[in-house]
């Protein structure tokens, strides 16, 4: 009896020390992937270095004095938010509306899914270098083509300051507006119809459903878009880099996000000192907006 009892035991120990030994190998990777990197661009943050060679000098907090009167710096952080601000809302209802219509087709709604999730899974190159094509001036580009043959001027877009930014965001929107449809469309499939039904008992009308039914029902799903989609902004970097006339985020820095300025600065004036403290000052604006999201939609719950 005690030799079966021991021995049951020593399996159990065994199934343990097997089962830690696989979770290591996934946490150390990731410690390695993802914490490591991170506290490495804490440390660089702090020192001179070009990147070429192997000396690091530490010069404490004057990279990130520097940021602080870099017009430039100021310039793409503002640009960044624009982002954010103008392309994150817009991209979130469209989603949302294209999700509770697609919810009411029986049939076909397949296409319908397909046709506006394939942009978001494309290539974001091909899709830029696409959309880089459409805006260009006539007789190439098919917007200003089609200005053309309504009777109106064309338009500079992309080569214009004011214009730019919103011919990019146009392009991150299309591109995105699949994804958040998506996840809406799972989170409304996930609401009880017991719920729709009750309301129709009481005689609420479609506009009482969505308004005290599916919104605040889909609130777990709008923090997630929130959170993901505002990270996703803030780090917006390929569109500009293939839609700019050579990847610069011009004319005149008018669409370069913060992403594409610490690139430059990475890779093309070899300073990864100064382009680490962007890092962190990004790492930092991503951590507080996203922690403030999640206190304020759970406080609202």
């Amino acid at each position: 009896m005690k030799k079966q009892i021991s021995s049951k035991s020593s399996f159990e120990r065994s199934k343990r020390i097997w089962a830690y030994a696989f979770l290591v190998i996934p946490v150390l990777f990731y410690i390695i992937i993802r914490f490591y990197p991170t506290f490495y661009a804490f440390f660089l943050s702090l020192t001179d270095w070009d990147i070429i060679s192997r000396d690091k000098n530490f010069i404490g907090i004057e990279n990130y004095i520097k940021l602080f009167h870099d017009p430039i710096f100021w310039k793409t952080l503002g640009n960044t938010f624009e982002y954010v601000i103008y392309g994150l809302p817009v991209s979130l209802i469209l989603g949302f509306i294209i999700a509770y219509n697609i919810d009411k087709v029986d049939k076909g709604s397949g296409i319908f899914k397909s046709v506006y999730f394939i942009p978001y899974i494309t290539s974001l190159v091909a899709l830029s270098w696409v959309w880089r094509w459409l805006y260009q001036p006539a007789p190439i580009g098919v917007f200003n083509k089609i200005l053309i043959s309504l009777g109106l001027s064309q338009q500079l877009f992309l080569f214009s300051q004011t214009q730019a930014l919103f011919s990019i965001l146009v392009t991150t929107i299309w591109s995105d507006v699949g994804f958040q449809m998506i996840i809406f469309l799972a989170g409304i499939k996930g609401i009880s119809k017991q719920y729709y039904e009750a309301a129709e008992i009481d005689g609420a009308g479609n506009k009482d459903k969505l308004l005290n039914i599916t919104i605040p029902l889909l609130k777990p799903t709008i923090i997630f878009l929130l959170v993901t989609g505002t990270i996703r902004y803030l780090r917006l970097f390929t569109q500009v880099l293939n839609m700019t006339f050579q990847g610069e985020g011009g004319p005149l820095n008018s669409t370069k996000p913060l992403v594409l300025y610490i690139y430059n600065s990475a890779f093309s004036r070899f300073d990864m000192g100064y382009a680490s403290a962007m890092t962190v000052v990004l790492f930092l604006i991503i951590m507080i907006i996203t922690l403030i999201q999640l206190r304020v939609m759970k406080s609202e719950n």
